[in-house]
């Protein structure tokens, strides 16, 4: 958290789709680009690269995992953020960031918990946090790869949530990941 980084954001998502979804447009039909277009598209800094959607795991055997193997070889550092509907391959390169969804009753395979670095769940107004810490706990999860961010885009919804979350990290033993560039830049989009 706190690292500048370009979004790689992938258009598509499995079923069900969050109703609090943050990127509706990942959910439309993308625009198709052959790897090259994509690198070229990308900036040279910063040197992150977080690759996400919709759900950019659904896209691995379409040609995805050639690009992260370039873009890895380039020297690019890689991050994904994946709900873990479409599964994690155990061979993706860098870090790998699991936001399991839908939020009210977030799943993810366990099978694909040992690929996954850090847990960053999205809690939710009303008693959707309650089940995603019901959740956590029947997962068996460490709590140092557990990350809980408050729901929003926007920055006053943010703010709104974040003394709850901020609680519930501290009486688990979670770490808080609030959603820097919203409270940066409130909900202008391309930054």
């Amino acid at each position: 958290m706190g690292r500048p980084a370009v979004f790689l954001r992938l258009a598509g998502c499995p079923q069900p789709h969050c109703e609090a979804c943050d990127t509706p447009r990942a959910l439309q039909p993308g625009q198709f680009m052959s790897m090259d277009a994509v690198e070229a598209a990308l900036p040279g800094r910063p040197s992150l690269v977080v690759i996400t959607g919709g759900e950019p795991f659904a896209q691995w055997g379409a040609g995805l995992s050639d690009l992260a193997a370039r873009l890895d070889a380039a020297g690019r550092s890689l991050q994904f953020e994946t709900s873990g509907k479409a599964g994690i391959p155990a061979d993706a390169p860098g870090l790998v960031v699991c936001s399991p969804k839908p939020m009210d009753h977030p799943r993810v395979d366990a099978a694909a918990t040992a690929r996954v670095d850090v847990f960053k769940f999205v809690i939710c107004r009303g008693t959707a946090g309650e089940h995603t810490l019901a959740h956590i706990q029947a997962m068996g999860l460490p709590a140092g790869k557990v990350w809980l961010m408050p729901e929003g885009s926007t920055r006053a919804a943010q703010i709104k949530q974040m003394p709850r979350v901020w609680e519930m990290c501290v009486e688990n033993g979670y770490r808080f990941s609030p959603r820097l560039h919203i409270l940066t830049f409130d909900d202008r989009s391309g930054v």
